[in-house]
C-alpha cells in the first residue's frame, strides 16, 4: 500500500489516501491528474460501492464527470469503466469468506433465489459482452489446436468449465485433459508438458497456490499458458500468454460459472471454426464408436 495525496480542496479537501497495491502497480510510477486521483481515492475508500456503480454513479462518488471515470479506467489499462468495475468487484469479493459473500448478497435481496440467480447471471453476461475479445478467443483456440497436449486445471467446482472444455475438445479430436488431483500428482502431470503444449487454468475467487505454481512451472518450460480468471493479477499476467477476463459473481454464497462456461463455449466454437471439416469428421468417428458399443439407448428403448 502506498500513500497518494489528492491535492484537492472544498468537499474534496487535501487528504492522503492509501491505494491498493494492484492500482499502484498499474500506474507504473505515473502521477495521475487531479480528477483521476479522485476516482482512485473513491475506489480505495469505497470498494464495495464502486464495485457495482454505474459510470455515472462512480463519477458522482468521486465528484468528477463521466469522461474522467472512463479516462481513469483506460489509464489503468482497462477498456473502460465496466472492465475496471468488474476487476474491483472480483477483488472485493475474493477478500470475503463464503458466509460474508452471502451477507453481501442478502443485503440486496429483493426476489427469490431463482430470480436473483438469473438476474445476477444476466448481469454477468452483459459484463462479459464488454470484456470478451473475439481475436483473443481465436488465439486461445490456436494455442490448443497447435498443442500436442493441453492440460486443464481448476479447483473444486471451478473445474466444471474445464470438464466441459476437455470433453468437447476431445470429441472434435484434440488431446485436452482435465486434471483434478493436486499435490505430487499435479506437478507430475505438469512436468510431462513440453514446449508447445498448453496449460489452461480456471482461476476464480480463491485459488490454491499449487495451481498458480503449476502455471509458473509450465511457463518456465515453454508451455503456452492460458488463464481464465475473474481477476487481472499482475503476477499472473506475466506468466500467462493469454489472460481471459470474465465476471464470476454469484447471487448467493458462491461464484457463478456461467461466464466461464460461455468462454469455454466460445473457445470450442473457435476450434470448430478453424477447421470445420476436420471437427465434423472426428466427431462422426466418435459417434460411430459410441454407437458400436451401444453407449446410448435407442429412442425406442425403455427401462427394464
Amino acid at each position: 500500500m502506498v500513500d497518494m495525496s489528492s491535492g484537492e480542496s472544498g468537499t474534496g479537501a487535501a487528504r492522503r489516501q492509501a491505494l491498493p497495491g494492484w492500482l499502484t502497480s498499474r500506474l507504473e510510477g505515473r502521477r495521475p491528474a487531479a480528477g483521476a486521483r479522485r476516482v482512485l481515492a473513491a475506489i480505495a475508500t469505497q470498494p464495495r460501492q464502486m464495485s457495482y456503480a454505474s459510470t455515472s454513479a462512480a463519477a458522482g462518488a468521486a465528484e468528477v464527470n463521466v469522461a474522467t471515470v472512463v479516462r481513469t479506467a483506460q489509464q489503468l489499462g482497462f477498456s473502460g469503466w465496466p472492465a475496471l468495475r468488474s476487476e474491483i468487484r472480483s477483488r472485493y469479493l475474493s477478500g470475503l469468506s463464503a458466509s460474508e459473500v452471502l451477507s453481501e448478497h442478502n443485503e440486496d435481496a429483493g426476489q427469490g433465489p431463482a430470480w436473483s440467480t438469473l438476474r445476477r447471471d444476466l448481469h454477468n453476461l452483459q459484463d462479459l459482452a464488454r470484456l470478451l475479445d473475439e481475436e483473443q478467443i481465436e488465439r486461445v483456440a490456436g494455442l490448443i489446436n497447435r498443442a500436442g497436449t493441453t492440460l486443464v486445471l481448476g479447483s473444486g467446482s471451478f473445474g466444471a468449465p474445464g470438464l466441459q472444455l476437455s470433453h468437447l475438445a476431445q470429441t472434435i479430436g484434440h488431446d485436452v485433459r482435465l486434471h483434478r488431483i493436486g499435490g505430487t500428482a499435479l506437478f507430475n502431470a505438469v512436468s510431462l508438458l513440453r514446449r508447445g503444449d498448453c496449460l489452461v487454468v480456471f482461476q476464480l475467487w480463491r485459488t490454491p497456490h499449487e495451481l498458480l505454481h503449476a502455471m509458473q512451472v509450465a511457463a518456465e518450460a515453454g508451455v503456452s499458458v492460458v488463464l481464465v480468471s475473474d481477476q487481472v493479477r499482475e503476477d499472473l499476467t506475466e506468466l500467462a500468454d493469454e489472460l481471459v477476463a470474465m465476471p464470476s459473481e454469484g447471487a448467493s454464497m458462491f461464484p457463478s460459472l456461467v461466464a466461464a462456461t460461455t468462454v469455454v463455449q466460445s473457445v470450442v466454437a473457435a476450434l470448430v471454426a478453424g477447421d470445420p471439416a476436420a471437427a465434423a469428421d472426428w466427431s462422426d468417428g466418435v459417434e460411430r464408436l459410441w454407437s458400436r458399443y451401444g453407449l446410448f439407448p435407442d429412442s425406442e428403448d425403455r427401462l427394464q
